[in-house]
């Protein structure tokens, strides 16, 4: 039988506060599942990028795909066969960032860095590192076009999001 542990309230308690100032001011009852701009991102979880900022939108706009790298996995093309199904998107923005660790490390190496400072052996693990970012994110934009479950006419664009100024820069591919 598994044991129940309390929530670790002194961990999070910036988080619960900040939630309890959200939660007094908030606007997106009226909201639903459904993205407005018929918009789906799919970004790195890096935290410099605020990817409905990035491109003039908020809450209830688009539909948010974050891992390390913005790599189009299995389960980003889950999400996105529901989304544009299920949830209104009909257009898609795959967009990495310039200054990415998954793009600047093989793999090998990040496998050895976490063993050597953490003693932890991830080799079971593939976090797809890119040698050349533009050709990876290629690859991802002619995966999801090619893609048999993605409903019929949805629009497929790259771009990458330049960390130090801002700019999305877009790629023809």
């Amino acid at each position: 039988m598994s044991e129940h542990l309390a929530f670790p309230r002194d961990s999070f308690s910036d988080i619960l506060e900040a939630n309890q100032t959200f939660a007094r001011n908030f606007q997106g009852s009226e909201l639903t599942g459904v993205a407005v701009q018929r918009l789906a991102i799919v970004t790195c979880m890096d935290s410099r990028i605020s990817p409905l900022a990035v491109v003039g939108m908020k809450s209830g706009d688009a539909k948010i795909l974050r891992n390390a790298g913005a790599r189009v996995t299995e389960d980003v093309l889950r999400t996105l066969v529901l989304a544009t199904y299920l949830l209104g998107v009909e257009r898609i923005l795959v967009m990495p960032h310039t200054d990415c660790r998954m793009a600047q490390s093989e793999e090998s190496v990040i496998h050895q860095t976490i063993l050597d400072q953490y003693g932890v052996d991830t080799r079971s693990l593939e976090f797809r590192t890119v040698a050349d970012q533009t050709a990876a994110l290629a690859i991802d934009v002619i995966r999801l076009r090619s893609y048999p479950l993605l409903r019929k006419g949805v629009v497929i664009a790259a771009a990458i999001y330049n960390v130090a100024t801002g700019v999305l820069e877009t790629q023809d591919i």
